[in-house]
């Protein structure tokens, strides 16, 4: 408890510093057209998520050091991508990098090839779609606290998080979102989670599910990260229908249809994400341990948040043309 409250205070003084240098360098976040904010903020705080895990390695026994490394690599690249423009390959390369570390000192490549080729397209896919995602105000810190907390839940009846010390690095990161939450879950943020936040999380978020699908032979686990999955997905096959760029930044998400269109406010739509999110952890944990989930209930959840997704967005779409064509006829 000592280690976890000495922790919040340098991750926090920290966070503090960042703000001061990036002001003094101008790593700011300008608003543009595809933007879902209008006023200018300190870009990349959330470098706080990659300093708890160097934190832990530093204070809890130098574990695992090759994924710290990795998570470090893709994080400098990230930030780098945050101050300048960067090419696409360049950022990809050093994230399939980063990935193959990270499979290599947790044994997917242990794993039949076919298995170890469609993992690596769903993390790097995951990656950037966490990264995506990370769009208003609040919704990286509840959702990232969301999965966090569900590992948290299972690392109670199951060992995946006990080894080296790994429930500790989780802890740290729950105490680093908390601080970056109250810098960003405001009606008007003091800082974003930038590429360094959102692709570092998304990295530690895929190693933990990962880890725990492994160790417990339950792809089921999947389920934890499903609201940002099928967003992003489906987001993706409308944008491909309309050929467009999937690479470039956009506003066509569900989530920023509600904020931007719809002019909910970002910290309701971040909450409501939150929450949906767990309402399903909390389903799928306890249909594992009462042993009750099994792959056709898994299939059928899928198809049947698929279809709910589809619906609301549906009717949010639909709304949003009924708006503009009251404004147009005015």
């Amino acid at each position: 408890m000592l280690l976890h409250t000495i922790s919040f205070i340098i991750l926090l003084l920290s966070l503090l510093v960042y703000f001061k240098l990036a002001d003094k360098f101008n790593i700011i976040d300008k608003p543009n057209e595809r933007s879902s904010h209008s006023y200018i903020t300190i870009r990349g705080g959330g470098v706080i998520f990659t300093l708890a895990a160097i934190l832990w390695y530093f204070l809890y026994g130098f574990n695992e050091t090759y994924i710290i490394g990795a998570l470090v690599a893709i994080a400098l690249i990230s930030f780098l991508d945050d101050v300048m423009v960067l090419s696409n390959k360049i950022r990809i390369s050093i994230h399939i990098l980063a990935v193959s570390v990270l499979f290599w000192q947790i044994q997917v490549f242990e794993l039949p090839w076919y298995v170890v080729i469609i993992t690596y397209l769903f993390t790097i896919g995951w990656i950037n779609a966490f990264n995506f995602m990370d769009g208003i105000n609040g919704i990286t810190p509840f959702y990232g606290l969301t999965t966090l907390g569900s590992l948290l839940w299972i690392s109670q009846t199951t060992d995946f998080l006990q080894i080296d010390n790994g429930n500790h690095l989780v802890v740290l990161l729950f105490i680093s979102l908390i601080i970056f939450s109250f810098f960003n879950a405001r009606k008007r943020a003091k800082t974003f989670a930038g590429d360094i936040g959102s692709v570092g999380m998304a990295f530690l978020l895929a190693w933990f599910i990962i880890k725990l699908i492994l160790e417990t032979g339950r792809i089921e686990y999947i389920l934890l990260v499903i609201v940002y999955g099928i967003d992003s997905v489906i987001t993706i096959i409308y944008r491909l229908k309309r050929k467009e760029n999937i690479f470039q930044a956009h506003r066509t998400h569900l989530y920023q249809y509600l904020s931007n269109e719809l002019r909910l406010p970002h910290v309701l739509v971040s909450t409501l994400y939150a929450i949906i999110q767990l309402i399903i952890n909390i389903t799928t944990i306890i249909l594992i341990d009462k042993g009750i989930m099994t792959i056709p209930i898994f299939i059928s959840l899928l198809i049947l948040l698929s279809a709910i997704y589809l619906l609301v967005r549906y009717i949010v779409t639909k709304r949003i043309k009924q708006i503009a064509q009251l404004y147009a006829k005015r």
